[in-house]
């Protein structure tokens, strides 16, 4: 599968429903709908560009509830449910009260996704990333991982009955192997960061044919499905945008794409055009992004990631620069947190909302506090913040901070020396 070869591929009428080519977003070059990821003419970027049909309000929430609600807008054929996939998306927006008056904002949302099929956002951009592998007739379904990934493409391949590998580093957390393992054998681990991971991943790409990528050689089609959170979020909040949203960056292409999909809601006239704000969350032992918004530097500068918040350590973001023209856009900031905040930001949330998240969560939420406290996003403002997983997927993180307050004989007098009463 070519990066960089123009011939549309032999695929069924449809295949990818209302997209009409793959542009570049350095220069506007288009090339066919396949297997391609960088221009021909400057090997910038690929997305997927549309022809949308005239879609209404009505007709989305006749949908099902999950994110093929919404396949009118995503590269997904027009019969996607009745290919098995684990059905990912339309999962929970709660209102956090507690956080919000802990924090002194006026409005807080928490987009759960922890409650996806394998507990993570991922399960959406793999749904849809598995549609264009069949519809490309890939023979494997693959992917370089710092974990959730991995475990939501070894579910998807599993439940679609095509032969799945997926790449790890040797370091990541063992619950993040577990849960990739127990769906499929062919699980690696790769002595390495995740770059090293990516890398290792591009080469066989080139190598072996049939391999679909799912981050690699279908990735214009596999960073559509985060538009879901950003469809789901407006759709849930009575179709409006938010004032503020924070969402944590890895690669910084679910920031990106929450923000496509507002755009293309705004275009289409499901949602009222307004001002919004869009704010990264990085873990300081991997900020490169952060640290080039407070540089105020035209690029991103690679580093080597050295922090708990595995899910967030990609030391050369691909969408990095992307997501600084997103931020400066609509008025945003990207911040980071030590690992010791990225704790306390997931105990924060647990015991306020009583939401377990994993350590990007905590990230999110700390950062979140951060920016309350610096100034930088407006506490009366309402503000959205996305908690991509569950915390019992990062458990190491937290274990040594958390605990019984006392252990104690089974007696009402050894009780009473608690203080708990």
């Amino acid at each position: 599968m070519s990066a960089v070869v123009t011939e549309r591929p032999t695929v069924r009428v449809g295949a990818f429903g209302n997209a009409k080519a793959l542009s570049c977003r350095e220069c506007g070059h288009q090339v066919g709908l396949g297997p391609f990821y960088a221009c021909p003419e400057c090997f910038g970027p690929l997305e997927v560009a549309y022809d949308f049909p005239h879609v209404t309000r009505e007709e989305i929430e006749a949908g099902p509830r999950n994110i093929w609600r919404y396949k009118a807008l995503l590269p997904v054929p027009s019969d996607i449910e009745e290919s098995p996939n684990t059905e990912p998306g339309f999962t929970r927006l709660l209102q956090a009260r507690n956080l919000a008056r802990e924090l002194g904002l006026a409005k807080l949302w928490v987009k759960d996704d922890s409650t996806n099929p394998t507990n993570s956002f991922k399960d959406r951009v793999v749904a849809c990333a598995l549609s264009a592998a069949r519809e490309l007739d890939a023979k494997v379904f693959a992917c370089p991982s710092t974990g959730n990934l991995a475990n939501a493409v070894a579910a998807a391949g599993a439940r679609a009955g095509i032969k799945t590998v997926v790449l790890i580093p040797s370091n990541l957390e063992q619950p993040k192997q577990v849960n990739s393992a127990v769906y499929t054998e062919q699980l690696v681990a790769v002595n390495g960061s995740y770059d090293d991971v990516n890398r290792l991943a591009s080469e066989i790409a080139g190598e072996e044919d049939g391999w679909a990528f799912v981050n690699v050689n279908v990735r214009p089609y596999y960073a559509e499905g985060s538009k879901t959170l950003g469809y789901e979020i407006a759709e849930q909040l009575g179709w409006r945008l938010p004032d503020q949203i924070v969402i944590p960056v890895a690669s910084g292409s679910q920031l990106t794409k929450v923000d496509k999909a507002f755009q293309e809601l705004i275009a289409l006239g499901l949602v009222e055009d307004k001002p919004y704000r869009v704010y990264g969350a990085q873990a300081t032992g991997c900020s490169p992004v952060s640290t080039a918004w407070r540089d105020d530097a035209p690029a991103i500068r690679p580093v080597k990631p050295d922090t708990i918040a595995k899910s967030l350590a990609i030391g050369n973001p691909a969408d990095g620069i992307y997501v600084l023209d997103i931020c400066r856009r609509t008025g945003g900031a990207v911040e980071d947190i030590t690992d010791e905040q990225v704790r306390e930001g997931i105990v924060l949330l647990a015991r306020t909302e009583g939401i377990f998240t994993e350590t990007a969560g905590g990230t999110t939420v700390g950062v979140l506090k951060k920016l309350v406290e610096t100034g930088q996003l407006d506490p009366d403002l309402e503000t959205v913040v996305i908690n991509t997983g569950h915390g019992l997927k990062t458990l190491d993180a937290v274990a040594g901070s958390v605990g019984p307050a006392a252990t104690i004989e089974p007696t009402y007098a050894a009780f009473t020396t608690t203080g708990i009463a």
